[in-house]
C-alpha cells in the first residue's frame, strides 16, 4: 500500500487523562506476583498532551521512534528513550500491524509529551501517556494500512501488556476494574466531582508500596481487603459528593503512609481546608481530596500547597474522557 500523503511531516495530538481510584481493594498476591484488585477508577480532566509526528520518510522497512521529548511542570525524571511506556506503545502498534497485515514502507515518528500529571504520583500518568500513544500510532499508521482502527479489543490487549492501568486510561469515565485492574466494566454515575490533587516533589515506587502492604498484612497490622464496591457504586449513582466522600477507600493507604509518614500532614491539611474527604491516590504520594465545589477544590489546593512544603496543588473534575485524539 502506498502512503496517503507525501513527504511532509504530519502531527497528531492526543490528551492523556489522569485517574483517581475512588475505591481500591487489594487482595493477596497471585501466583504471577500481581495482586488481585477490585477498584473503581474515575478519569480526570487533568491531562498530559502527547504529540506524534509522522516524519514523512515512508521508505523505512523497519520504522522506529526517532526521538522522544518531554516537557512541562512534571517532566523531571521522565525517560526519553524506549523505557518510556509511550515509546513502547508506538512500538507495539507497529509490531501488531507488521505481524497481522504484513510489512510495508511506513515512516518513522517523533514523540513529544507535555507532562501536567505528577510523575510517580499514583495517578497513572505514564499509563495515560501510553494509552494516548496507542491511539496516535493507530491513527498515524492506520492511514498507511488503509484502516480506521485495529479494534478496541486489540488496543486493550496491547495496553494491558504495557501496564495494568493502560486499559482504563484508554476507556475513561468511571469503571470497575478487576484482575490487575485491566478487566473493566463501565459504571453508571451522576454528577461532576471536584478534586483537589496535592502532588509531592518526592515520588513513591508502586512495587514498594505493594510490598509494604504485604509486610503489614503479614504482621497483622492492617484490616482485611475491602473488595465490596456496593456502597461506593450506589453513592456514585446518587450524584451526591458528600455520600461519595464518605465511601472513599484505598487499601494501599496504610502502606503509603508507612513509607511516607509526612503524607498524614497533607491529608490533615486538606481536611482542615474544607475538603469533604481525602485519600492517598493509588500507590501515592499524590493525595486526592473530594470537594463540594470547584471553588472549594481551588481553596484546598491553594491552602495545602502553602502549608505543606514540597507540594503543589491542582484542581480537576471527573469523570472525564479516556485517551482521545484531538
Amino acid at each position: 500500500m502506498s502512503a496517503p500523503h507525501g513527504n511532509e511531516p504530519i502531527t497528531y495530538t492526543a490528551h492523556a487523562h489522569a485517574k483517581v481510584n475512588v475505591h481500591l481493594g487489594v487482595a493477596e498476591p497471585r501466583e504471577d506476583g500481581f495482586h488481585e484488585l477490585v477498584t473503581v477508577f474515575q478519569s480526570l480532566s487533568l491531562h498530559d498532551t502527547v504529540t506524534l509526528t509522522d516524519l514523512g520518510n515512508a521508505e523505512v522497512d523497519k520504522p522506529r521512534v526517532q526521538y522522544l521529548k518531554v516537557s512541562g511542570p512534571h517532566a523531571a525524571g521522565v525517560p526519553e528513550d524506549d523505557t518510556n511506556l509511550a515509546w513502547a506503545a508506538v512500538d507495539r502498534i507497529m509490531q501488531h500491524l507488521y505481524v497481522t497485515r504484513g510489512g510495508i514502507k511506513i515512516p518513522e515518528v517523533g514523540l513529544e509529551i507535555h507532562k501536567a500529571i505528577p510523575t510517580a504520583g499514583g495517578m497513572a500518568g505514564g499509563s495515560a501517556d501510553a494509552a494516548a500513544a496507542l491511539r496516535l500510532a493507530e491513527r498515524c499508521y492506520g492511514r498507511y494500512y488503509g484502516i480506521d482502527s485495529v479494534g478496541d479489543h486489540i488496543l486493550n490487549a496491547l495496553g494491558a501488556a504495557l501496564g495494568s492501568d493502560v486499559p482504563f486510561t484508554l476507556l475513561g469515565g468511571t469503571a470497575l476494574g478487576t484482575g490487575r485492574g485491566e478487566q473493566l466494566t463501565s459504571m453508571m454515575t451522576r454528577g461532576t466531582y471536584h478534586w483537589a490533587l496535592i502532588a509531592s516533589d518526592r515520588g513513591l515506587s508502586t512495587p514498594s508500596v505493594f510490598s509494604k502492604l504485604d509486610e503489614l498484612r503479614d504482621a497483622g497490622r492492617v484490616t482485611a481487603p475491602a473488595l465490596d464496591t456496593t456502597e461506593i457504586s450506589q453513592a456514585l449513582i446518587s450524584g451526591d459528593a458528600h455520600r461519595v466522600a464518605a465511601h472513599l477507600h484505598n487499601d494501599l493507604q496504610p502502606a503509603a503512609l508507612s513509607l511516607r509518614p509526612d503524607l498524614r500532614k497533607t491529608l490533615e491539611a486538606g481536611m482542615d481546608a474544607g475538603a469533604l474527604n481525602g485519600i492517598v491516590s493509588g500507590s501515592g504520594p499524590t493525595c486526592a481530596f473530594l470537594c463540594a465545589s470547584k471553588e472549594d477544590a481551588e481553596e484546598v489546593a491553594a491552602q495545602v500547597s502553602i502549608e505543606i512544603p514540597g507540594t503543589k496543588g491542582v484542581v480537576a473534575q471527573g469523570p472525564a474522557a479516556g485517551a482521545e485524539v484531538l
